[in-house]
């Protein structure tokens, strides 16, 4: 599937409880590691990759989000407004789909980045899209190459390419935060909170959840602590130049 014709949703509407005091002040999207938000770090592997159009929703301080996104010019940003009422994960995405429209959507979580090896892990997800085969298409990383995260995996993946629950398998793969997904999962359903865990389940007993590891290093920022932990992280696999 070619990339540059794909729309994106940035999840960017959750609350940041974990990264208090921080986020009394500040939404998560907009904490900073290594001088750039987390919101840019996303839009730019977007921009990278060269997705022209993303929406992303708000709503913890989400005035903030709105102002930092109005002053970026690519790619091309919509807001999906949450600000009376958060919708999780799944809600968020359904009452953005009239901005999505019908076509395959590539997902990314606002708090989560990572540092390519060298070809876009983006346009390679996209690469490896298949409408015939999935419903989703998730981006996976092997713990080893993850700052932020522990050990806990999320999904074993067979030869093929399909997923299930890790179930607590240490040979698992974490998801990376990134996916594509047919829009047409979410037909009837109404734009309340619930989590796109559920249809990651559904997808499972259908046989049509794939995954396609990643070839980079994977950062997740959940406390303040852990922005010390990923700038270390980003200093070792960028160095300044000479």
């Amino acid at each position: 599937m070619n990339i540059s014709g794909m729309k994106a949703m940035v999840l960017a509407a959750g609350l940041g409880t974990r990264m208090r005091p921080i986020t009394d002040t500040i939404p998560k999207p907009l904490v900073k590691v290594a001088g750039r938000t987390l919101l840019d770090r996303a839009l730019d592997a977007l921009e990278e990759a060269g997705v022209g159009s993303a929406v992303v929703n708000v709503h913890h301080l989400g005035d903030q989000v709105v102002a930092h996104c109005a002053a970026r010019a690519h790619p091309r940003i919509v807001v999906s407004d949450e600000r009376e009422r958060l919708l999780d994960s799944a809600g968020g995405i359904v009452k953005a789909l009239p901005l999505l429209g019908s076509a395959p959507i590539l997902l990314l979580n606002a708090d989560t980045f990572w540092i390519d090896s060298d070809r876009s892990s983006l346009a390679s997800l996209a690469g490896g899209w298949d409408a015939s085969r999935m419903d989703m298409l998730l981006m996976l990383v092997p713990v080893g190459d993850t700052t932020g995260h522990g050990s806990k995996t999320d999904f074993v993946i067979d030869a093929d390419g399909r997923l299930a629950r890790a179930k607590g398998d240490p040979t698992g793969l974490v998801y990376a935060g990134a996916a594509i997904i047919d829009p047409a999962i979410f037909a009837g359903v109404t734009p309340e909170p619930h989590s796109l865990n559920l249809y990651f389940d559904r997808a499972i007993e259908k046989g049509r959840l794939y995954g396609q590891v990643m070839d980079g290093h994977w950062i997740t920022v959940g406390t303040p602590g852990a922005i010390g932990e990923a700038e270390a992280a980003i200093r070792m696999r960028q160095p300044a130049p000479a």
